[in-house]
């Protein structure tokens, strides 16, 4: 454990991208097998120890320390692993003195049950040192924060074996922590893994932010990007039938929650598109482009494990496909995005018009129509547009100059400052979470959403010297505070809801800016939010 928290401490405090590789890569190097294959599976957020849950620490350190002393160190340090490894305190009886490594902390935990855990996880937790606490914990969670992607994680692992980042993530999912063959096949010993006939994840393309930039319609094709989740389907044929998979964007498998789009994609084939659900007042015709909900009713089913029937009655889903990667067993990435685009229509052609469609192409003569196009659409699952290079290949990740996202034009509102929490990480002394509101018709306040970004560190050092200061009362790590700051919030929609008590809900809600000239009794009404539910 000593060398994996070396590298976890190392890792939290740099911000050069080159050093981090470098940490990654030498501790890879230098450490034997399962250790690295099973630290490699922390840093990317593939291992799950389904016996220690935060829940689980709390309770531990609460046995041990005052919990009142505990929750107050943990509000001031912002990190629940940190103050536990700093909290625990040293056992009173011997401990058993073997160094303890990696691969058996997994092994451990891997093989108890939820009830024999706890005892185990205590027992561990007395072995180590104050770092290596840290380490595991953050390890038995799954939450490392140490500013390292699971990206950059699989780059340090290419560049430190001299092997192509593309060919890890390729096989990537298809393999099992600690990752002997890959490890196997990155020093020597044994043949590349390869991901045939098994429905693994491939990386998705993604796209950079529009900006300033303007670009010629003749180089590039214009399609709506729409607001549901970004899913890809795979589907392999084997002696049962077939299998298929549904992956996100971070490569989760969401299969479980959307049984009904699984069940419906039986061609050979992997595609990539937006995860949506049927709106209310379009029925199943989706023919005319149209057809899907807002996020807020896809929200409804993610993250169940289990679906019941009357929800995929109420809101049955379906993917409108962006592009194509395999046509059987065909790769299709290298090819030219045009090219992608016609077999894609005739791959669709063969599936349910009931769960899949195309994601219609928008007909503009010039980057000037395009503009005025998108400023005009306001579609509850529209969420703006995107500009594909009609001769790019489908490369994983971000490449300049071939994808380009254009998201609409943000709503914005006034609201007034209410509450105030400390934040996370190296916010964690500072009030950074705000919880806003807008006036009733009665005059009163209420919350309509929360946010923390959009703020510079000057904006967030103003902000909290105003909590600091116009504090009015406390609950635990929230304060309450004068009802005189107004903030401009930035939102990409907004939606009724039931679960709030002012009836809206808004979507990724940032703060704008700081309206110091605008007197709290002119901010925006709830009313006037209402009017902008979609």
């Amino acid at each position: 454990m000593h060398a994996f928290a070396q590298l976890l401490d190392s890792l939290i405090y740099t911000r050069s991208r080159l050093t981090k590789l470098k940490l990654i890569g030498d501790y890879l190097r230098a450490t034997p097998d399962p250790d690295r294959g099973w630290a490699m599976a922390a840093l990317t957020g593939d291992l799950d120890i389904p016996g220690v849950k935060p829940a689980v620490i709390r309770g531990l350190i609460e046995e041990r320390v005052d919990p009142v002393l505990y929750r107050m160190s943990r509000d001031f340090v912002g990190d629940s692993a940190e103050t536990v490894a700093l909290l625990w305190p040293a056992p009173e009886g011997p401990v058993e003195a073997e160094p303890l490594s990696v691969s058996a902390v997994i092994d451990r935990l891997m093989h108890l049950s939820r009830s024999e855990a706890p005892a185990a996880l205590a027992r561990m937790l007395d072995q180590l040192d104050a770092d290596e606490r840290f380490a595991l914990l953050k390890m038995a969670t799954g939450s490392l924060r140490v500013g390292v992607s699971a990206r950059l994680a699989k780059q340090a692992l290419a560049d430190a074996f001299g092997v192509d980042v593309e060919a890890v993530e390729e096989v990537w999912h298809g393999i099992e922590p600690p990752y002997a063959s890959l490890f196997d096949w990155v020093e020597g010993r044994g043949s590349q893994p390869t991901a045939a006939d098994v429905p693994v994840f491939r990386p998705f393309m993604l796209a950079h932010p529009l900006e300033d930039l303007r670009v010629d319609l003749a180089d590039y094709a214009a399609e709506w990007k729409w607001d549901g989740i970004r899913v890809q389907i795979v589907h392999v044929p084997n002696a049962e039938g077939g299998e298929t998979r549904l992956y996100s964007r971070t490569g989760d498998d969401v299969t479980r929650a959307f049984p009904d789009v699984a069940a419906a994609f039986a061609a050979h084939g992997v595609v990539d598109g937006e995860l949506l659900v049927k709106g209310e007042a379009q029925g199943g015709a989706l023919e005319d482009g149209g057809g899907a909900a807002s996020f807020n009713a896809l929200q409804q089913r993610l993250g169940r494990k289990v679906v019941s029937a009357k929800m995929l009655e109420e809101a049955p889903a379906f993917v409108r496909l962006y592009d194509i990667l395999f046509d059987r067993a065909e790769d299709l990435r290298e090819r030219p995005w045009h090219e992608r685009r016609a077999r894609l229509e005739a791959f669709a052609a063969k599936l349910d018009p009931e769960r899949f469609d195309v994601s219609a192409l928008i007909e503009a003569e010039d980057f000037t129509e395009l503009e005025g196009i998108r400023a005009r659409a306001r579609d509850a699952a529209i969420e703006g547009v995107m500009l594909k290079r009609r001769d790019s290949p489908y490369v994983t990740g971000r490449r300049v100059g071939l994808w380009y996202k254009w998201k609409r034009d943000p709503l914005t509102a006034d609201c007034v400052m209410m509450y105030a929490q400390r934040g996370n990480g190296r916010r964690s002394s500072f009030y950074s979470d705000y919880t806003f509101g807008c006036w009733t018709e009665d005059g009163e306040l209420l919350p309509v959403g929360k946010a923390y970004s959009g703020i510079t560190d000057e904006e967030l050092k103003q902000l909290d010297k105003f909590v600091r200061t116009h504090t009015l009362n406390r609950f635990g790590p929230v304060r309450e505070v004068e009802k005189t700051l107004v903030l401009e919030v930035a939102f990409d929609s907004i939606h009724a809801s039931k679960r709030h008590k002012s009836g809206v809900a808004m979507r990724f809600p940032r703060i704008a800016r700081i309206r110091t000239d605008k007197p709290a009794a002119e901010a925006d009404t709830l009313a006037a939010l209402q009017r902008l539910v979609t």
